[in-house]
């Protein structure tokens, strides 16, 4: 890294000190001033950053800062939720006061986008979300805007966001008839996953990598053949916010596509589809199958000699 790139980690790094001494991570002055810092400081496009090959003192403080975003962002969905759940007439029609609502109109587009292109216009019947939380922003954007005769299952493991969330929608005479909220660990989860068409997973979901690939092992395992996962991930600096999630994380899925934004949508989207069961013929008897796996080392090959804008060059000026 250059003088410039280590004069940011360490932004970030200080950043970091002066909000793991807050004495709260609910929404507050102090709060918001520092985490608008954060988010500021993080969100500029640096190919030159990749926080996995940073020091081990580096690495521990974004695995700390990301649960620590993890914990605020939570602070702050459930402060909104609860104002919003307080408005006398249908609280979706308010939901500009949340401050970062037009980067879920963007990123929500972009998903959409990417979800028509990707699957030749084929609309999805059933969605899943994982890690909805109590301001399930993604789903309503999408059911409102995008998906319009599509149902949405809401997978959270607090009772708490689940309640809020679902009193959210209530007064809404289309979304809560299309909007459910299940209350469950999704390793918990095992044949009703077989039933979606497109299953979405949360960013912090899985704070560390180690977390991440057992979901997405689980997911593998009990997706139905074909079925679309559309991943959460982050980018350069963004990834002190969020965990990453690579190519080679994705074991039993071929990835479609993956998209870096490059303005205040913080996430980056992965798009992987589940591989369909190959028979095997006659080794190891007519019940036997084999996952084709993921293709890493071409991905890699394109991550490495960035090519992927290139690549994806054309789904990039469509999207913007």
């Amino acid at each position: 890294m250059g003088y410039q790139d280590e004069q940011l980690v360490q932004t970030i790094c200080d950043l970091y000190e002066k909000i793991s001494k807050l004495e709260s991570l609910k929404p507050s002055e102090d709060v918001n001033i520092l985490f608008k810092q954060l988010v500021s400081t993080c969100i500029p496009p640096n190919p030159n950053i990749d926080v996995t090959k940073m020091c081990e003192t580096v690495q521990e403080i974004r695995l700390n800062l990301i649960k620590i975003c993890g914990v605020a962002e939570g602070h702050l969905e459930h402060h909104f939720s609860s104002i919003l759940t307080s408005f006398q007439d249908n609280p979706l029609h308010h939901l500009n006061i949340f401050p970062y609502y037009n980067n879920y109109l963007k990123l929500g587009k972009l998903e959409f986008d990417l979800l028509t292109q990707n699957l030749n216009g084929f609309v999805p019947k059933s969605v899943a979300f994982i890690g909805s939380g109590p301001l399930p922003l993604t789903s309503i954007v999408l059911a409102s805007l995008h998906l319009k005769d599509t149902i949405f299952h809401n997978f959270d493991i607090d009772p708490s966001a689940n309640s809020l969330a679902s009193l959210l929608v209530s007064s809404d005479p289309d979304i809560s008839q299309r909007m459910f909220f299940h209350t469950v660990d999704i390793m918990d989860v095992t044949e009703s996953l077989r039933s979606f068409d497109v299953v979405f997973l949360a960013a912090l979901v899985g704070m560390n990598k180690e977390e991440k690939v057992k979901v997405i092992e689980h997911l593998q395992k009990h997706m139905a053949p074909g079925a679309v996962l559309m991943l959460r991930s982050a980018h350069g600096p963004r990834a002190f916010l969020y965990p990453i999630a690579e190519p080679c994380d994705l074991q039993g899925f071929e990835v479609l596509s993956i998209y870096h934004p490059t303005d205040d949508v913080i996430n980056s989207v992965v798009i992987s589809k589940k591989h369909p069961v190959v028979s095997t013929g006659n080794v190891g008897g007519p019940n036997s199958c084999l996952l084709k796996p993921c293709n890493c080392s071409k991905i890699h090959a394109i991550m490495n000699k960035n090519m992927m804008i290139e690549k994806f060059g054309a789904r990039e000026e469509q999207l913007s």
